[in-house]
């Protein structure tokens, strides 16, 4: 064997370690929350959550900026704790569930930025596409659970402007920012 293969055979082999690091992740969705929260005629706020989430991520401690991550909201799942209200959320004057059913967000790239990571990518709310960055909390040291899986968290963040994405409803009755909170709970199983 030449010299040159064995120094070509040896780089791999350093480079495999570091490519084996990036780990694949799934939301569960039984410990996931998608919230949110917009002021009411300007003199309160109303929080309600998508009791709905899944996605999956990727994640190598060692070079975060390699993060990815998708995440399907069923948009049929918005829950203020008042069934007109979410009624009305579900219907062509917000939401309009039937024609859009699903909240996406795909990423495209990411920054580690003071130890908090800012993911980029497309949020698609009724039909409209808009790219946005997602500000993180996290992840958390991953942890074995006691079924023997690991598991990590994060929360992600955002202020997004109705209006943008088409989910006009409600006048002047409904402010147009709206903060979004994902507390998402990332597991993989034990093999």
């Amino acid at each position: 064997m030449s010299r040159v293969s064995l120094i070509l055979m040896a780089t791999l082999a350093l480079a495999l370690p570091a490519a084996a690091q990036t780990t694949s992740w799934k939301i569960d969705p039984q410990h996931t929350a998608a919230q949110f929260a917009v002021r009411h005629m300007g003199v309160s706020t109303v929080r309600g959550a998508f009791t709905k989430v899944r996605g999956s991520a990727t994640y190598d401690s060692d070079h975060p900026a390699s993060t990815t991550l998708e995440a399907t909201i069923d948009a049929a799942s918005v829950d203020t704790r008042v069934q007109d209200r979410d009624n009305d959320l579900r219907s062509p004057n917000f939401l309009d569930v039937e024609k859009y059913p699903t909240i996406t967000f795909r990423s495209k790239q990411a920054a580690a930025d003071q130890g908090k990571l800012k993911i980029t990518g497309d949020l698609t709310i009724h039909g409209v596409t808009k790219e946005i960055v997602l500000d993180v909390d996290g992840p958390t040291q991953e942890i074995k659970d006691p079924m023997g899986n690991r598991r990590m968290g994060a929360t992600a963040s955002i202020k997004i402007n109705r209006k943008d994405f088409g989910v006009n409803g409600g006048g002047a009755l409904v402010g147009d920012e709206l903060t979004i909170t994902i507390d998402a709970e990332l597991i993989r199983p034990a093999k």
